[in-house]
């Protein structure tokens, strides 16, 4: 239970809980910035001040307790705020690095922010990367401005590279989101070329455009707002212009990954295969990975699973009743009859290293993308044409 009273007008996420590509451990949640695309707004969790759920100790033991924890599992610190954002935060995350140290756990993690990386929480990250935990910053720089991305120090973001670079911390370029603001080459090479100095990676993403979402990222991209287009059930949404040029980065930045997917750009980081059966796809081909790691993913051989096994793992999930599994053995595809939660989906899918497909549960608002088979969705940004 939440160590603090819940504001009854903001929606809380579980402290532990399953996405696409990691866990997200989020003791921490509201956000004083106000990104205008940010997922949390419409949850009343921006312009708001973070609430403490859980403490540093209590994280862990949650983390510890949780069914979604596997020994493969990337965890995401602090997805429901800016870890970074205000003194009580970087005193939690420091607190969390250190326990996390202290608890045998050594899970890769990754913490995701747009604000200054201040010495004290470097000195915790090289504590916790000493004590054999694979510690990755993901620094969310895109070329957006104040008008979009309001609260954000945006020279202090870029200082981020070159300091983290200095002290061997490793760091994923997170350039998203892609939307016809920063769309042009302009914008793309102004950032890149600063990024590509210092990042081990980028990871590349359109706009998410998940349930209920569409009204307010119009706001920023009107055309959103055109009847029929599928916003909610595409992987992202692209600029034509920004899709169109991801082609010719390569030439650019010859020695520089460009992924689509975050867990194929942190596979790459961690030195370790494609576990989301994302090797020898389309999206394969058009990450902009190097030679090496498609060679190191295309010798992994995947572990042997049953219909049984995924069975027995949803119901250790806790899903009430599962329904009768189809296994695909070719594919490595389960097929699930009845409605799941793309939590359970996506932890069954990583655990396994397989494709779960199964009916949407009602009222999940959780996006998905890539894995649930879903294709990019590109526009052009003076009509409404797409492909």
């Amino acid at each position: 239970m939440p160590e603090t009273a819940l504001p009854p007008e903001r929606v809380f996420e579980p402290v532990i809980d399953q996405h696409e590509t990691w866990l997200a451990v989020n003791p921490v949640q509201g956000c004083p910035k106000d990104c205008g695309y940010c997922y949390l707004k419409d949850r009343g969790q921006t312009l708001a001040k973070p609430v403490e759920l859980a403490s540093p100790d209590r994280t862990v033991a949650l983390l510890k307790a949780s069914p979604y924890l596997h020994q493969r599992a990337v965890l995401a610190l602090y997805t429901c705020t800016d870890a970074l954002a205000t003194p009580r935060n970087r005193t939690h995350l420091i607190g969390l690095l250190d326990r996390l140290a202290a608890s045998g756990l050594r899970n890769p993690v990754c913490l995701i922010t747009k604000c200054s990386v201040t010495e004290d929480v470097i000195a915790a990250i090289l504590r916790a990367r000493k004590a054999g935990i694979p510690v990755i910053v993901y620094l969310s720089y895109s070329g957006l401005g104040p008008d979009t991305e309001r609260g954000i120090d945006h020279a202090a973001l870029r200082a981020n590279f070159p300091r983290l670079h200095a002290h061997g911390i490793p760091v994923i370029h997170y350039w998203r989101p892609l939307m016809p603001a920063n769309s042009t080459p302009e914008t793309i090479t102004h950032v890149l070329d600063w990024a590509s100095r210092y990042a081990a990676c980028s990871v590349a993403v359109g706009l998410k455009v998940k349930p209920g979402a569409r009204d307010q990222l119009a706001a920023l991209w009107p055309e959103l707002a055109a009847d029929g287009l599928p916003l909610e059930t595409a992987d992202a949404v692209w600029p034509r212009e920004t899709w169109e040029l991801l082609e010719t980065l390569p030439a650019r930045y010859p020695g520089h990954p460009i992924y689509q997917t975050n867990s194929c750009a942190l596979a790459h980081v961690l030195s370790r295969p494609d576990s989301h059966l994302v090797h020898g796809t389309s999206t394969c081909t058009d990450n902009h990975c190097p030679a090496g790691q498609r060679q190191l993913c295309a010798s992994s051989v995947p572990p042997p699973v049953s219909p049984d096994a995924i069975r027995k793992h949803l119901v250790w999930l806790g899903v009430p009743t599962v329904r009768p599994i189809h296994w695909d053995a070719d594919r490595r595809t389960a097929t699930v009859e009845g409605a799941l939660a793309l939590r359970d989906c996506n932890n069954a899918a990583q655990r396994f290293e397989i494709s779960v497909q199964a009916p949407r549960e009602i009222g999940d608002t959780y996006w998905s993308g890539k894995f649930a088979g879903n294709q990019p969705l590109v526009l052009d940004t003076h009509n409404t044409s797409s492909e």
